[in-house]
């Protein structure tokens, strides 16, 4: 029997479960930093293998699709961190300001690059366009977001300044990716071999970090900090937020003429926002309670984002073949 796909994966069951783990039991004293530095050993290695994964060969096929990239990158990188801005109002009063700092964080984070591929895979769109709009969007992502913090929370990282931010991003980010990408000539086919059980590096680091995360932050009373009514208003925040750019990628595609295989892209790719990327980054960013409240909003759009993209995929999979697709299918 299969699982309804309304109902959280076993991924996000381990998250949920992660947290409460933290919440009873949080790491604390010379464990919390022997349990830090295996979490930035796991990071680096998350990067590593994405490097190693990442074909070039599909990141060249869909480069020439500068439309559409433009696009996606403006929801991302532009519309996102304006509707975090406009909502103040709302989201301020409903959520509180610790949250609603999250929410401005998530707001400045890239695109998600496996499940905005999977998604728009299973829904019959332009995947080397996706491939490579979700890779550049992780990529630039690592220099944009920190500009971007700066300028939505006013947070410099622990450097003092965006140089500092984006320089530790990069050392602890960027430098495993590029060696991940040197090394893929020798162990890219490894890695896609063993591909199904390497998404556990994934997991695990995204795992350990929102331990050590909510550990401090539970040591310092998180729980106590943020009453239940304003966790409820962070679900409807986030319901929102996706609501509102999912609209908005829909219009957008339309209006610029684009066909129903890049406009599927472009909803998949220009609506996400990665856990993935900005788990490891709040950790360089961001330290202690603050980081631990920071990413609450992240980890809840990311579970909203996959259980509704996922039944927009599965309605986008049963509609008729395109006269492009049908032809595609046809042998020369």
């Amino acid at each position: 029997m299969t699982r309804p796909r309304f109902l959280p994966d076993n991924f996000t069951l381990t998250l949920i479960a992660t947290v409460i783990l933290a919440s009873l039991l949080p790491a604390s004293g010379q464990t919390a930093v022997a349990f830090g530095w295996v979490t930035n050993l796991a990071i680096a290695l998350l990067f590593f293998l994405h490097g190693a994964k990442l074909s070039r060969q599909a990141i060249v096929a869909g480069a020439g699709h500068w439309r559409l990239h433009l696009l996606v990158f403006s929801l991302t990188f532009v519309l996102f961190p304006l509707l975090g801005l406009a909502l103040k109002p709302l989201l301020s009063p409903l959520i509180g300001k610790d949250l609603y700092m999250g929410m401005l964080y998530l707001c400045a984070l890239p695109a998600t690059v496996q499940s905005a591929i999977a998604f728009t895979s299973l829904a019959r769109g332009n995947i080397p366009a996706a491939i490579c709009s979700a890779a550049a969007s992780s990529l630039f992502g690592i220099f944009l977001t920190p500009l971007l913090v700066t300028l939505l929370l006013n947070v410099h990282g622990d450097g003092g300044s965006t140089v500092d931010a984006i320089l530790k991003i990069s050392v602890q980010l960027l430098l495993p990716f590029v060696a991940g990408q040197i090394a893929r000539r020798w162990i890219g086919a490894w890695v896609g071999r063993n591909k199904s059980w390497l998404k556990f590096v994934d997991q695990g680091s995204i795992l350990l970090v929102v331990y050590g995360a909510f550990s401090e932050a539970v040591n310092e009373g998180i729980w106590h900090q943020i009453p239940l009514w304003e966790l409820g208003g962070l679900v409807v925040a986030c319901c929102v937020l996706l609501g509102l750019v999912l609209v908005a990628s829909t219009l957008l595609g339309k209006a610029f003429g684009f066909n129903q295989e890049d406009r599927i892209t472009i909803l998949f790719c220009g609506s996400k926002k990665s856990l993935a990327t900005g788990v490891p980054m709040a950790q360089v960013l961001f330290a202690g309670a603050t980081m631990g409240v920071l990413i609450l909003p992240l980890m809840l759009f990311h579970q909203i984002q996959l259980m509704v993209c996922a039944a927009l995929a599965q309605r986008y999979a049963k509609r008729p073949e395109s006269i492009p697709e049908m032809m595609g299918q046809v042998d020369p």
